[in-house]
């Protein structure tokens, strides 16, 4: 078996680009992956297409050397991008592998510990107040523009079964609702990362909100991103300490310092979404900084993001992956939870563009807030090309 032929393919998606990585080889078997370009990776799809000339000619089946070899060409400038580009070749290398064979890819890596994940409603009135302009026409829901709407949301979290939401802080204080982001270089904030009290009350009231609109059955997590600075943090994770969250969500490259964080309040900590490979994860769990570590598999490849679960579970961390991708990347980051036996819950977008069903040949099936693992070879379901071509980008 060999690599014939490379190819990317792009989606519209609303306020975003569903991208996917195609690897066809000589046996007319195709490999599948989905990517993010956008959110500070910009470039990726050039990235992966210089890696991937590299494979042109090859087995496809043995993914650890490919890999491998891949990090070792980018080893000065390890991480980011590269990364990426190399986890995105990986999992299309492991879908192919496991097509090959006749079984999914879960089957491939040792087989499920368990058939039914518990999921999250991620960015829960994060997209409905960003985009409210657009929201009804993109996604069929309405706007969010007040605390009132957060408290119907929190309902319909409850009333649809998911046992879980994630919000971001949406601030309500000027004519229109906005997401509070300093730390992506978004004013109010930017660049100090100073917090004061307004916005703590205001993270405060809306976790509130939702919290009276969910019930006490419905867990919430509050993912703040890289928005603050240390003693930020440790006065947010305090005052939150009463709604008693599943954790709280924090971007922060400094382990001493997010593990002070986690010694100066009963608020669990969450991190590591934005970290690379087992190098850049290993201080953070010696360090004991975090609570629940996230990984994304979409960034890391299935099987790096297997070998960092497992060291997490030698220092007793459980994980959770980072999946704010489409149905293909649901699916990839799935297959590991399915596998990894620290697996806390699943992160997931249900808010998301009418058509998205129509972009993979399976959607995932949710029952009552759980995911169903497919049962099909490789990842359970394909692209479903000739809808994502007769649909490009709109931007």
């Amino acid at each position: 078996m060999k690599i014939i032929k490379v190819e990317d393919l792009h989606c519209d998606a609303g306020w975003r680009v569903n991208s996917f990585l195609k690897i066809t080889t000589d046996d007319g078997i195709v490999g599948w992956a989905e990517y993010m370009e956008g959110y500070g990776a910009q470039g990726l799809t050039a990235v992966i297409r210089k890696m991937s000339e590299r494979l042109i000619g090859q087995d496809p089946r043995p993914v650890e050397r490919h890999s491998a070899y891949l990090y070792a060409a980018t080893r000065q400038a390890a991480g980011g991008v590269n990364a990426m580009a190399i986890a995105a070749i990986e999992n299309a290398l492991v879908d192919i592998k496991a097509k090959a064979v006749g079984v999914a890819v879960y089957e491939m890596l040792g087989g499920p510990v368990r058939n039914r994940l518990q999921l999250y409603w991620s960015h829960c009135g994060t997209y409905r107040a960003r985009h409210a302009a657009n929201i009804k026409e993109w996604c069929g829901v309405e706007p969010v523009r007040s605390l009132d709407d957060i408290v119907a949301l929190g309902e319909e979290v409850r009333r649809k079964g998911f046992k879980g939401l994630k919000t971001n802080l949406i601030r309500f204080d000027r004519d229109k609702p906005y997401m509070y982001g300093p730390g992506t270089g978004n004013p109010p904030g930017f660049p100090e990362l100073n917090i004061d009290d307004r916005i703590v009350d205001a993270a405060v009231a809306q976790m509130e909100a939702f919290r009276r609109g969910a019930g006490r059955d419905v867990g919430l997590y509050l993912d703040t991103n890289f928005n603050y600075k240390i003693d930020g943090y440790v006065k947010l994770a305090r005052a939150l300490e009463p709604l008693n969250l599943v954790w709280l969500e924090i971007d922060l490259y400094d382990p001493a310092g997010l593990a002070l964080i986690r010694r100066s309040a009963r608020t669990p900590i969450s991190s590591c979404e934005s970290l690379y490979g087992r190098r850049q994860f290993r201080p953070y769990l010696e360090q004991q900084s975090v609570d629940y570590a996230i990984i994304d598999v979409a960034w890391n490849g299935i099987v790096e993001s297997l070998k960092i679960a497992a060291m997490a579970d030698a220092f007793e961390v459980n994980i959770a992956p980072h999946n704010f991708n489409g149905h293909l990347g649901s699916l990839i980051s799935a297959h590991m939870c399915a596998v990894a036996p620290n697996f806390k819950v699943m992160e997931i977008d249900i808010d998301d563009v009418l058509w998205k069903d129509d972009i993979v040949t399976v959607p995932p099936v949710i029952e009552n807030g759980d995911l169903v693992l497919p049962t099909g070879p490789g990842w359970g379901a394909d692209v479903n090309e000739e809808f994502v071509r007769a649909h490009p980008p709109r931007r």
